[in-house]
C-alpha cells in the first residue's frame, strides 16, 4: 500500500534568517529552569552515549567526564549562590533617547511626562521578528515569528501598521529566492539519505514517499520522529503526517496540531471529513463560496451531489477532493538527485614511482571523459586524491576556465603535478572526484578553411594550475579611477548592461555603436596602483603647471615632458565626502623615459577642493 509522508515547515523563512543571526533566537526567562521536550531530551541521550575523545586517546581538557564532576558540584548549590553561565559575543543595549530624560536633568526646563502608547506586550524571550515585501507602493508583511504572531501581527497586513501597534517589531527583507534554494537543498539531503522520491509540495512543505522505506527507519512513527528531531536540531519547526495519499498528508500537516500525525491505513477519509475546506488545497474563490453556502468541513464537501459541484466549482476542486480520498492519483514529481561523478582505481601492491602513477591516471581520465560524456557535463573542478598505505591522502586541485572533458588536456594538466605527490611507502589506490561540473553540449562544427580564432583556455587552465591569478579588467561606469574597472574572469563575456527602451523611446533612432567607457583622447596607465602613492619634494607652478621634479619611493625624478590636466571630480551622488574633491592629472616622462601618471588634489583655489598635495597613481608601459 502507498505511503506518503507531508514535511509542512510553518516558520521556514523565520526560521532561516534565525540560524544566520543567532542573535534573534529565542532565550529563555533569567532564572527560569530548563524545561526540555521528549524529543530534546532524546537528542541528549543519544548524544551522551557517544564517546566524546577521537580512538578513546584517554583524558582530555573540556572533555564531557572532565567536566561531570564540576556540574555536579554546581547543581548541588544553591540557585542564587551557582556562578552565572558564560554567553560569547558582545550585548549591545540601545541608549536612552536624549529628549525623554526623566531625571539628572542640567538644570534646564523640566521634561514633559512622556505618555505610553497602547501596544500590546511582547513575548519574553522571542523578540517579533517578520519579513517584508513590497506590493506597489506598498510594503506588507511576509511571515512571522511566533511571538510576533502572538502580538495581533499576521502576514499580509501594511508594515506601518505593524509598527504602530509594536514599536520593537525587527524587520528583515524576504528573500523568496534563497528560501526556494534552501527548500531544494533540504529535499535533494532527504532524497540521498531518508527516501528515493521527495517532491516539493509548496514554498515551505515536501512530499515524501514512505512506501517501501518505512521499515529502514523503524516504521513510520520513528522516522517521524528522527526527522523532527533532526530538523529541531538545527532550530527548524517542522510536523510531518503520514497518510495513503498526497492530499489527505497534506491537509493532516496543517490542520492536526500535533508535530506528528499518523493516519492508519484506509482511514484516510475519516480523518478528513472533521477537516476545514481549506484542506483540500482549493481557490481561494471556491473556499470563500464554500463557506458562504455553509459548507465548512471535507465532510460536508463529500456529501455534495458531484454534478452541481462540479458545475458550480469546476473540475478541478473536484480532481482535488478525489486526490485526497484516493479515488484519483496524484503523481510527484520528485528532485533531480545527481550523484557525483568519481572513478577509483584500486591496487593489490601498492605503487610508488611517477611512471606507474601516470600510467594508471591515464586509464582514469578515460574512464573519467566517458562518465562525464554520460551525464553531458564538464568539469570546472577536479580533485586527484591518492590514498597510501599509512591512510594519509595526498590531494591535488585542478581547475578549468569553461567546462571541459578533453581527455588529453585533463591528463596534460594532472601529469605536470605529479610531483607534488608524496608517495611515502606507497599509494594503495588513486581517485579522480569531479568536485563542480556545468552541462556541456555538442560543439558546432567550423567549416571554414581560413585561420581560427585561438582559444585561451587552455593557456588559461595552464597558468592557473601553475598559481598565476589570471583576470581580465572590464570597464565600469565611472569617472575616478580606481572604480572604472572591475576584475572578472578571463573568458566571461563583457559587462555591458542595456536598459530596456519603450517602443515609442526616440533613442531607438540613434543607430550608432555605443561609445567605449574609456575615451581614447584621456588614456589610462598599463599599471594602475591599488592605492595612490604620496609624492615627496614637488616641485610644481600653480594653478595648471605639470610638477617639474618630485620624489618617489625614495628616487628623485626630473620631469622633461608633461600632458594635462585632466580634471577629475569626484561623484558627490555616491560620497557626501567627495562633493567638492578635484583631482588634476598628468601625464609625465622623466630624464630616464619613464611615464607615470600622477596627479595634485585641489585646483589651487578653494581650500575645500583639495590640500594641493601630488599622488603618484599609475605608469604607462
Amino acid at each position: 500500500m502507498k505511503r506518503v509522508a507531508a514535511l509542512w515547515l510553518p516558520n521556514w523563512s523565520i526560521d532561516r534568517i534565525v540560524r544566520a543571526e543567532p542573535m534573534l533566537a529565542p532565550s529563555a526567562e533569567p532564572g527560569a529552569a530548563a524545561d526540555p521536550t521528549p524529543l530534546m531530551a532524546a537528542a541528549a541521550a543519544e548524544r551522551a552515549l557517544q564517546c566524546d575523545a577521537p580512538h578513546n586517546s584517554g583524558w582530555r581538557p573540556g572533555a564531557r567526564w572532565a567536566r561531570r564532576d564540576v556540574e555536579m558540584q554546581i547543581a548541588a548549590l544553591p540557585q542564587h549562590q551557582r556562578p552565572p553561565r558564560r554567553i560569547p559575543g558582545r550585548a549591545s543595549e540601545a541608549a536612552d533617547p536624549p529628549f525623554r530624560r526623566l531625571s539628572g536633568n542640567d538644570g534646564g526646563t523640566p521634561p514633559r511626562p512622556h505618555r505610553p502608547m497602547k501596544t500590546r506586550p511582547a513575548v519574553p524571550g522571542s523578540p517579533p521578528l517578520v519579513t517584508v515585501h513590497k506590493t506597489g507602493s506598498r510594503i506588507e508583511i511576509a511571515a512571522v515569528a511566533p511571538a510576533a504572531a502572538a502580538l495581533g501581527i499576521a502576514p499580509g497586513m501594511a508594515l506601518t501598521q505593524a509598527r504602530a501597534s509594536v514599536p520593537g517589531i525587527v524587520v528583515r527583507d524576504a528573500d523568496p529566492d534563497g528560501d526556494a534554494d534552501a527548500l531544494m537543498r533540504l529535499a535533494t539531503m532527504l532524497a540521498r539519505r531518508w527516501s528515493p522520491i521527495v517532491a516539493r509540495s509548496d514554498p515551505d512543505g515536501l512530499f515524501i514517499d514512505l512506501t517501501g522505506t518505512a521499515h529502514l527507519h523503524g516504521g513510520e512513527a520513528r522516522f517521524a520522529e528522527r526527522l523532527t528531531r533532526l530538523l529541531k536540531r538545527f532550530g527548524i519547526m517542522a510536523r510531518i503526517a503520514v497518510a495513503d495519499t498526497a492530499g489527505a498528508a497534506w491537509a493532516l500537516a496543517r490542520h492536526v496540531a500535533q508535530p506528528v500525525a499518523l493516519c492508519p491505513p484506509g482511514g484516510h477519509a475519516a480523518a478528513l471529513a472533521p477537516l476545514p475546506v481549506t484542506a483540500l488545497r482549493l481557490a481561494e474563490k471556491n473556499v470563500a463560496l464554500l463557506r458562504r453556502l455553509g459548507v465548512k468541513t471535507v465532510g460536508d464537501v463529500a456529501a455534495l451531489d458531484r454534478a452541481p459541484f462540479v458545475r458550480r466549482f469546476g473540475a478541478g476542486a473536484a480532481l482535488r477532493l478525489d486526490q485526497a480520498m484516493g479515488h484519483a492519483p496524484e503523481p510527484l514529481d520528485p528532485v533531480p538527485v545527481v550523484e557525483p561523478i568519481a572513478v577509483t582505481q584500486r591496487f593489490t601492491e601498492p605503487i610508488a614511482t611517477p611512471e606507474a602513477i601516470a600510467h594508471w591516471l591515464a586509464a582514469l581520465v578515460v574512464r573519467l571523459v566517458a562518465a562525464l560524456a554520460g551525464a553531458g557535463q564538464g568539469a570546472r573542478a577536479l580533485l586527484l586524491v591518492a590514498d597510501r598505505v599509512d591512510h594519509e591522502a595526498q590531494v591535488i586541485r585542478v581547475g578549468f576556465a569553461r567546462p571541459n572533458r578533453d581527455g588529453a588536456h585533463i591528463l596534460r594538466l594532472i601529469v605536470r603535478r605529479i610531483e607534488e605527490i608524496a608517495p611515502g611507502y606507497g599509494i594503495d589506490a588513486l581517485h579522480l572526484h569531479v568536485r563542480r561540473a556545468e552541462p556541456l553540449a555538442a560543439e558546432p562544427f567550423d567549416e571554414r578553411l581560413g585561420e581560427r580564432a585561438a582559444d585561451l583556455a587552455s593557456l588559461i587552465d595552464t597558468l592557473t594550475n601553475r598559481g598565476v591569478r589570471v583576470w581580465r579588467d572590464a570597464p565600469i561606469g565611472s569617472d575616478v579611477p580606481e572604480r572604472c574597472v572591475r576584475a572578472i574572469s578571463p573568458l566571461d563575456p563583457p559587462l555591458r548592461k542595456t536598459a530596456a527602451m519603450k517602443r515609442d523611446d526616440v533613442r531607438r533612432l540613434d543607430r550608432r555603436a555605443p561609445d567605449h567607457p574609456w575615451h581614447p583622447r584621456w588614456p589610462r596607465p598599463v599599471r594602475l596602483l591599488r592605492r595612490p602613492e604620496r609624492l615627496d619634494h614637488v616641485v610644481a607652478a600653480l594653478p595648471d603647471q605639470p610638477p617639474r621634479r618630485f620624489r618617489w619611493r625614495g628616487r628623485l625624478h626630473i620631469v622633461m615632458r608633461a600632458d594635462g590636466p585632466e580634471r577629475i571630480v569626484g561623484e558627490w551622488w555616491k560620497h557626501a565626502s567627495e562633493r567638492g574633491a578635484i583631482r588634476d592629472y598628468f601625464r609625465v616622462e622623466d630624464e630616464q623615459g619613464a611615464r607615470f601618471w600622477l596627479f595634485r588634489r585641489g585646483d589651487g583655489e578653494r581650500a575645500d577642493s583639495g590640500d594641493l598635495s601630488w599622488y603618484m597613481h599609475g605608469a604607462f608601459g
